[in-house]
């Protein structure tokens, strides 16, 4: 084991990957001798070469364009978007060519060797350009899986899986806690299950569900809550396409209620699509309305960041309330 920030874990699960693989390939802009804007592919070119870590133009369409090509002849990219906010202009080349490639061809031909890596989300003050969060975009797109961690053990094991996926899979780290979130990491090889929730505290009143930086921040709430009484079951979803429904709904026949929270807008947030099937499955359980604990509906501020963010007593709240309905 190695105490290892979540920028390390990234950079050790890249360094296994293409150790083990020559056809693992890592790239985007500034990823080469400069290791990218937050150094999580630093001394990857060193180790490798050029060949195999290098820079691209400051084109996202280019980007994923070039690595479904390379995908394609059986090359495994790894290619970064230096942020998720600046993923659009790569939009349709995700969701039209990477994700339907196996699909139009009758699995003749596919994609399924592409990573897509990328930080999202907010924290670290940076404004409406640097800190948004767009994972309910591609949940939308049949094809595509969808992989966010929680701390730097996650993202190591989460990362290997989906390198080694048979499917495209696009990985949402949180920015937020690149240096922020530091464990015990082992120095081996090893997968996390994608399509697998994580249960990390059993409790008995109420289900708190999300992903990503939001754990930390539910997790808080939750010691809040237990401090008047109330025991939470977390749950840390890890895969949000697909997600795991099966276990949420079990928790939910348990508690009888149920609160979602992320860091994106409410409307049309993927807190909207957990809430409508749990509900439908757990209709005759439920003891008060699922919640939703989210951004708001406005672009991401900048001053106001704080007041934007779903955080620990905005979730102890919507507790107590549901609790109390």
């Amino acid at each position: 084991m190695a105490t290892m920030n979540m920028l390390q874990a990234i950079n050790n699960a890249l360094d296994i990957a293409m150790a083990e693989d020559e056809k693992v390939i890592c790239f985007g802009e500034d990823v080469g001798i400069f290791g990218g804007v937050f150094r999580a592919t630093s001394h990857l070119q060193e180790k490798y070469g050029k060949a195999r870590c290098f820079n691209t133009p400051l084109v996202e369409q280019g980007i994923i364009g070039f690595a479904n090509g390379l995908a394609a002849q059986g090359s495994v990219p790894v290619a970064e978007i230096q942020f998720a906010d600046y993923i659009f202009p790569a939009f349709d080349q995700i969701v039209n060519e990477t994700a339907k490639f196996r699909y139009r061809s009758g699995d003749l031909f596919n994609v399924g060797g592409l990573t897509i890596r990328t930080p999202y989300g907010g924290g670290i003050s940076v404004g409406l350009y640097h800190s948004q969060s767009p994972e309910a975009y591609f949940t939308h797109t049949p094809g595509l899986k969808v992989v966010v961690p929680r701390n730097p053990y996650q993202a190591k094991g989460l990362l290997l899986a989906a390198i080694r996926d048979p499917d495209p899979v696009l990985f949402l780290e949180p920015k937020r806690l690149y240096r922020a979130a530091v464990g015990e990491v082992p120095d081996e090889d090893y997968q996390l299950p994608i399509g697998e929730a994580e249960v990390i505290k059993e409790g008995t009143d109420i289900t708190l569900v999300g992903w990503g930086a939001q754990m930390e921040v539910i997790s808080k709430a939750a010691e809040l809550a237990e401090e008047q009484g109330i025991a939470c079951e977390v749950i840390d979803l890890r895969s949000l396409l697909p997600w795991d429904v099966d276990t949420v709904a079990e928790s939910v026949f348990k508690t009888g209620r149920m609160i979602v929270s992320h860091e994106a807008p409410l409307t049309g947030g993927f807190a909207g699509e957990i809430a409508a099937t749990i509900q439908e499955r757990c209709f005759l359980y439920l003891e008060s309305p699922i919640t939703r604990v989210t951004g708001l509906d406005t672009p991401f501020p900048l001053v106001l960041e704080k007041e934007y963010l779903p955080d620990h007593l905005k979730i102890f709240e919507a507790i107590r309330e549901s609790v109390n309905f």
